[in-house]
């Protein structure tokens, strides 16, 4: 693609030399004033995810929930073929496995999940459109191993590198296992989110194949991220086995490595506004796989209201954390 077709870029990033951060220049609640996307989120949690940039739901689904999953899960590792395939990341360290991708594609169980009435209708009200997955992935930390994730913006690497032109997108991490302050919980720093962070360093041929094992391209500096954390703080959401944090495209979160013997195991579903589909990427040399940025399934999602592994189950009453 020539200079002359490219499309505008509102969110320029990995450049040659550093540059200010960018103001927001998205909603971050898509259904201000918009009737036919209310939904169950009340005007004090609109507000405080406009302010924070996430969510945090403690007890969305009861534990017992959460075991037919993770079992799934476990099943998945030992499939040899599976184990081959480019959507497994291995992690740097242990060679265990890192990250699944295309979750959603991979298991009815999970593809049912994103179609959960209560998770869909909060995405929607959010982002004010239909919507469909992006990506989909779980994320593993085995006890005494799992390496973490640098700070960073999803926002920054799906516009970079899968042309993602704005900021209305969604991340839905469901907590497989219990989440503590031990083993490597999610970080995130509130109100990032309303500042895009450009990154220096050009993306190199195929970075997606290292930088889901150790991210370098796309880390915002340690300057910036000192301004930010003393201007909003840390906060890391932790909670029992099915609790959900549902987190805005571009806060800057991260985490540790698991130091402790118990494993930790989120799945995240990222949703993205049929109105926010994928251009070429912005600053990358070709475009990623379909598993990391979906641009052939990008139906709009259905609700899936019939939940046998699910039915019968209590549900805590929400907890916003913060």
């Amino acid at each position: 693609m020539n200079s002359m077709t490219k499309p505008l870029d509102l969110y320029p990033s990995r450049l040659r030399e550093a540059q200010p951060m960018v103001p927001r220049r998205d909603p971050v609640v898509h259904s201000r004033n918009q009737h036919r996307w209310n939904g169950p989120l009340d005007e004090v949690s609109l507000s405080r995810y406009e302010r924070d940039g996430f969510l945090w739901f403690e007890g969305f689904f009861s534990e017992e929930s959460m075991q037919p999953f993770f079992r799934e899960l476990k099943d998945m590792a030992a499939d040899p073929e599976l184990m081959k395939s480019e959507q497994v990341i291995s992690d740097p360290a242990s060679g265990a496995i890192r990250s699944v991708f295309g979750m959603h594609e991979l298991s009815e169980k999970f593809s049912r999940m994103t179609r959960d009435p209560r998770l869909l209708g909060m995405v929607r009200q959010l982002l004010g459109s239909e919507v469909y997955i992006h990506q989909s992935r779980i994320n593993d930390k085995f006890g005494f191993q799992g390496s973490g994730f640098d700070w960073h913006s999803d926002f920054e690497t799906w516009h970079a590198e899968d042309g993602m032109p704005r900021m209305r997108a969604v991340s839905a991490s469901l907590m497989l296992t219990d989440n503590n302050e031990f083993n490597g919980p999610l970080m995130i720093i509130p109100g990032s989110h309303q500042h895009f962070v450009p990154c220096v360093g050009e993306t190199a041929d195929d970075n997606w194949q290292s930088s889901l094992k150790s991210q370098e391209t796309g880390v915002p500096s340690q300057e910036v991220l000192a301004k930010l954390a003393e201007r909003g703080g840390i906060q890391s959401p932790k909670g029992p086995a099915g609790s959900l944090l549902l987190f805005e495209s571009n806060v800057l979160h991260a985490s540790n490595g698991n130091m402790s013997p118990w494993p930790r195991s989120n799945l995240f579903f990222v949703y993205n506004s049929v109105e926010n589909q994928l251009k070429e990427p912005y600053a990358a040399p070709a475009k990623r796989p379909e598993f990391l940025g979906a641009r052939k399934n990008t139906d709009p999602l259905e609700i899936y209201d019939d939940y046998p592994e699910l039915s019968g189950q209590g549900v805590a009453p929400f907890q916003w954390y913060g």
